[in-house]
């Protein structure tokens, strides 16, 4: 596997985290350079890690992980969703408690977001791949793209304020959707 390859599937697989950080930034949350930092740590740390878990555990488990991963990717980001949709309807003061580069809402959204990493690792280790520089490019790209997608975000939320965290939300049911959609007509 060359590099160019690995570049390829690294953008690829950090899309949906960069959807994620884009829509957490101009929603408000992430404005502070700890929460910018723990944002786009955590989701490159998680897309570094799943592809070796996955590569670990090789195809011993594939059939049962691979029935279920894209419900459980969906419901990740559609309870997220929903919770943002829900909170950018409430008044603006309310929605400060609900921050999502903090706790298990940061745990979630980096897990459904390194879902499809973790198949990767398994397809890796089908095809024998040594698996440690691929997912620390993974990781890098993930995070790098992901910092880049909260700069714009945080742009975009001046310009819309309020209205991004619903926005933000129905994205992230449609990413779910989309994950669970592209998997239910294979």
């Amino acid at each position: 596997m060359d590099i160019l390859e690995i570049v390829l599937i690294a953008v690829g697989l950090a899309m949906d985290a960069s959807a994620v950080s884009l829509v957490a930034a101009a929603s408000g949350y992430i404005k502070n350079p700890r929460s910018v930092f723990r944002l786009s740590f955590h989701f490159g740390l998680f897309q570094f890690l799943m592809p070796i878990f996955g590569w670990v555990l090789g195809r011993s488990v594939v059939h049962y992980i691979s029935s279920i991963d894209h419900w459980i990717a969906f419901c990740l980001l559609a309870f997220v969703g929903i919770k943002m949709i829900r909170s950018g309807l409430k008044p603006s003061e309310q929605n400060l408690k609900n921050d999502p580069s903090r706790g298990h809402t940061l745990v979630m959204l980096s897990i459904a977001t390194s879902i499809d990493a973790f198949a990767i690792g398994l397809s890796l280790a089908v095809l024998e791949v040594n698996i440690w520089y691929p997912s620390a490019v993974i990781g890098l790209t993930t995070a790098a793209l992901s910092l880049a997608a909260i700069r714009l975000g945080n742009r975009l939320g001046i310009v819309f304020g309020q209205r991004m965290e619903i926005i933000g939300g129905i994205i992230l049911v449609a990413i779910g959707s989309r994950i669970l959609l592209s998997h239910l007509m294979i």
